[in-house]
């Protein structure tokens, strides 16, 4: 009770989804498409059920989707985390937020100079000391902050309008696209969508 009368809202009364699996509402990336344009090819190491990938891909990206868990979409039972192959194409997803410092400094660690890496995180990943670190290491280059509350789908279940597009209900949580460009030094421009 306490949570919700100080507007404290990423505590729910659900059980987290076990391999942390919220998928990226279709809007959030058409928006990230919109602001920032990409090398022709895509890394999307925690694909999920698809939902970032398929639509870089009819934006015209070469898009290699990958997992941890099989979900149907992309070659499951890949640990991005157990990779240690420079990549050569920049990177998209939506990272479990439970490892996401992990993976995003071993994203950032394995990028060849000059490419990107875009996350979508809560806002909140701002937050904290172990994540100040990663931020002197690799200071993202922009930070796109969503103007409305977008929802992320546990388990890939998105709430449907009547005509079955996902619905944008307002959540709880506050998004961001996270930017990093590996070679980068600076403070971060922040803007909105």
């Amino acid at each position: 009770a306490i949570f919700s009368c100080h507007g404290a809202s990423n505590h729910s009364e659900t059980e987290r989804q076990s391999e942390d699996f919220y998928e990226t509402p279709r809007i959030a990336t058409e928006m990230l498409c919109e602001l920032e344009h990409f090398s022709s090819d895509i890394l999307e190491p925690a694909c999920g059920a698809g939902g970032i990938s398929r639509v870089l891909e009819e934006h015209g990206y070469n898009v290699e989707s990958t997992d941890l868990i099989d979900r149907g979409y992309g070659r499951g039972g890949v640990d991005f985390l157990a990779q240690d192959e420079p990549i050569d194409k920049d990177i998209i997803t939506n990272v479990p937020y439970s490892i996401g410092a992990e993976f995003v400094e071993h994203a950032m660690d394995l990028l060849t100079d000059g490419h990107k890496a875009a996350f979508f995180l809560k806002l909140t990943f701002l937050e904290g000391e172990k994540r100040r670190r990663l931020f002197e290491k690799y200071p993202p280059e922009r930070i796109y902050v969503s103007v409305s509350r977008i929802d992320c789908a546990k388990n890939g279940e998105f709430k449907l309008d009547k005509n079955g597009n996902q619905k944008h209900s307002g959540g709880a949580v506050c998004y961001c696209w996270m930017v990093f460009r590996k070679g980068f030094k600076g403070k971060p421009t922040v803007d909105w969508f």
